[in-house]
This record gives structure tokens, sequence and C-alpha cells, in this order.
């Protein structure tokens, strides 16, 4: 490697969208809140588990029940999603805007990470009064 002697035009991608091979035996649903596994390098629902990352939604439905691991792959889309809120003490509040928040399933997050059995989904954004329902950074 070397460093530049001349201009040089990086390639570039605007990173919006990814696709992503899907983990064998699953179903991901179109708006689904999604993660990479990084032991096995595919993507799944969102689930209560540790050493997930979030790649954000799904954008649309990819049915890999009856596929092997990367048989097909789901595109993921990075953004600002509106997901369930969970309740009691792993509710999420405006007070919160700013701080993680945890994945419970493919549609719910939580304040917690519910005794280090959840990985982090992303950044609370905003809760919507109307909804309660919140606005997750991914």
């Amino acid at each position: 490697m070397t460093a530049l002697t001349a201009d040089f035009n990086a390639p570039r991608v605007e990173g919006e969208f990814r696709s992503l091979p899907l983990a064998a035996g699953v179903k991901i649903y179109a708006g689904a809140m999604v993660a990479l596994n990084p032991a096995t390098g595919t993507v799944e629902p969102f689930a209560t588990a540790t050493g997930l990352v979030a790649v954000g939604r799904a954008e649309f439905q990819a049915d890999n029940t009856a596929g092997a691991a990367g048989a097909i792959s789901v595109r993921c889309r990075k953004g600002v999603f509106l997901w369930n809120n969970s309740a009691g003490a792993d509710q999420i509040t405006n007070a919160n805007i700013g701080e993680p928040c945890y994945g419970v399933d493919d549609n719910t997050v939580a304040l917690t990470n519910g005794t280090s059995t959840r990985s982090q989904a992303g950044t609370v954004f905003w809760v919507d009064s109307a909804t309660g329902k919140v606005w997750v950074e991914v």
C-alpha cells in the first residue's frame, strides 16, 4: 500500500440499503427489525439474544425456511423506524432520547438490556406521544 501521489476518485456507496445473506431456516417479514449474527455472518429477525448487530429494517419479505444459510439475501435499510415499546420498567420515554435501546423481538424495543440478554437495536430518536411507540435510529 502506498499513499496517493495524484488525484484519486475513491469509489463510494450511499449506504442506505444493503443486501445481506439470510440465515438458514428463517423467514423475515417486510418491515421487520433485522440483525446480523456475527457468529454466522447472516441476517435474522431481531430477537432477545446477545451478540446481534442491528442492521435496520427488512424492505421485503424473505423466506429462507427451506434454504441453507446465504441461499437468499434480504434487502435491509438503515434509518429511523417506528417500533413497539416495551412496558413497565422497560418502557421508553422521551427522557431516554439519545440513549441506546434493545431488541426484544423483530418489532419491539426495550429500555434495558434485560440483564445482559438483549442486543442493542439502536438509539432512541423520539417517542410518539399518540401511540407510545418508539422511533429508533439504526
